[in-house]
């Protein structure tokens, strides 16, 4: 009897046998073996009509049926590029007292009462290359929606006490642009890429936004707003055949203009290696970023560099500076390519002051090696992979789809582009990723920023090259007499 008891196992004993016998199998197979991925499910596109109101207003119209809600958004051909150096945050205000500084018929504060008892929402925003205002409501307020989109595109009223308190929310915005170190990396990183008086990386201060007055904002709405420089997207739970008809009666009542939209401005980039430094002692930690001038979307070779730089960034980077030498708290990198101008090719990392001037040269050893031999079967494969399987996601609703798609259309992309880079994304080879590596990276010619407290570093930066001391002092604002 003894013998038996002995002989017999817990529950808990029994679980632990059975869980060292799997992870033995386990452990004799590859990972890779346990699991076959199909192909992916084809992305179900939604119909797009498009129409054009008799004044120019370009539509694009998405019935869905799911939700019993109505969305529109209306893209505006301006952007913050043509501010005046001298007034930087006029587009800023423009966008920002559209909507709040109501229409010639109710003031902002009553739009916001109006809003609340139909549990809708419009917002409005102008940003570097693109102004845009968005309405949302329930599919039975959809024509009050309509018709307070209209009412503020062709009657804003532009309110002198709401552009005032509009211009203290951007003298709040420039008091604490210095707060985050990461805030200030990112900003002056690309003032490094583009040039300080670039107008993609211009600043607002003080004496700019003291500048602006509302005959500023009247013409500046008066040179850009009209429906012939307009797109709108409207998807939701609605009729075509009506909402055309409620369209035609509201919007179309916008009037067009001779509108005489320049061109995007033309980058100018630093050409040579610099080493730059922002002296932060109060941080025990280096925000680093490095890089060069990127490119535009419409790059035939996107899809190898989104393949080149996941295995750089992602596989080569992290893996080394973060995994292997356990040296960052997050790395990143992104090969940057814009609709309507470059982006930027930036690697970062945030790491202890004592490995500074290490982390860098892991980051720049990493950029030069892609250059100069092809990557593994296994790095080519994983970075597809992260590609495509990540690709659905830029598609699982009805917002993301339109907004694309209207996207492409102000920029002057075709429709199918996310399917032209995927296809690309699939057809890339080691070879072609080797080719667009030394075509488009420079690693002697690298912009490199460091954010952080000089005293702790384990070298001095001057190791990489002289070095020039950032100012981020935020100008004061003029004394009031």
């Amino acid at each position: 009897m003894s013998a038996h008891k002995k002989s017999m196992k817990t529950p808990a004993a029994l679980a632990a046998l059975l869980l060292l016998a799997s992870g033995l199998l386990l452990a004799q197979k590859n990972p890779k073996d346990q699991f076959v991925f199909g192909p992916l499910n084809k992305i179900q596109m939604p119909k797009v009509e498009e129409m054009k109101l008799g004044n120019g207003l370009r539509v694009f119209l998405v019935e869905d049926h799911e939700v019993p809600t109505v969305s529109l958004r209306a893209l505006v051909r301006t952007g913050s590029v043509f501010d005046p150096a001298d007034k930087a945050g006029l587009a800023a205000l423009t966008g920002m007292v559209l909507r709040t500084g109501g229409t010639t018929t109710r003031t902002g504060d009553q739009i916001d009462k109006e809003l609340e008892t139909v549990a809708a929402t419009v917002e409005s925003i102008i940003d570097t290359t693109i102004g845009s205002i968005w309405v949302s409501a329930l599919k039975e307020d959809t024509g009050r929606a309509l018709e307070m989109l209209a009412d503020i595109l062709i009657n804003p009223a532009f309110r002198q006490d709401k552009i005032d308190l509009a211009k203290i929310e951007l003298r709040t915005v420039i008091s604490r642009r210095n707060d985050q170190v990461g805030q200030i990396a990112d900003r002056e990183f690309n003032r490094l890429i583009y040039g300080q008086n670039s107008p993609y990386a211009r600043q607002i201060e003080y004496a700019t936004v003291e500048a602006l007055t509302r005959e500023d904002v009247l013409k500046f709405y008066q040179t850009y707003f009209y429906p012939n420089n307009t797109l709108l997207a409207v998807w939701g739970d609605f009729n075509s055949a009506a909402l055309k008809a409620s369209l035609t009666k509201t919007l179309g009542r916008w009037k067009s203009g001779r509108v005489n939209v320049p061109a995007w401005p033309a980058v100018t980039s630093v050409d040579k290696a610099t080493v730059n430094f922002i002296d932060k002692p109060d941080v025990n930690q280096s925000n680093i970023i490095l890089g060069h001038i990127g490119g535009l979307m419409n790059n035939p070779d996107l899809p190898a560099l989104n393949v080149m730089n996941s295995i750089l960034s992602f596989d080569r980077m992290f893996k080394k500076i973060r995994t292997d030498e356990g040296l960052a708290y997050s790395v990143w990198g992104s090969y940057g390519s814009g609709f309507d101008y470059p982006g930027t090719f930036s690697c970062g990392a945030q790491t202890k002051s004592q490995s500074t001037v290490y982390a860098i040269e892991l980051m720049l050893k990493e950029m030069k090696r892609i250059t100069q031999e092809e990557v593994t079967d296994s790095e080519l494969a994983k970075a597809k992979d992260q590609y495509l399987n990540s690709y659905v996601f830029r598609f699982d609703g009805r917002a993301k789809i339109i907004n694309r798609l209207v996207y492409y259309a102000y920029y002057g992309y075709p429709m199918d582009f996310s399917d032209r880079v995927k296809s690309g994304v699939e057809k890339v080879t080691k070879a072609d990723v080797l080719r667009v590596a030394r075509k488009y990276l420079n690693p002697d010619k690298v912009q490199v920023l460091v954010v952080g407290r000089a005293s702790d570093f384990d070298k001095p930066l001057s190791t990489l090259g002289k070095v020039n001391t950032v100012d981020i002092t935020i100008p004061p604002p003029a004394k009031v007499k």
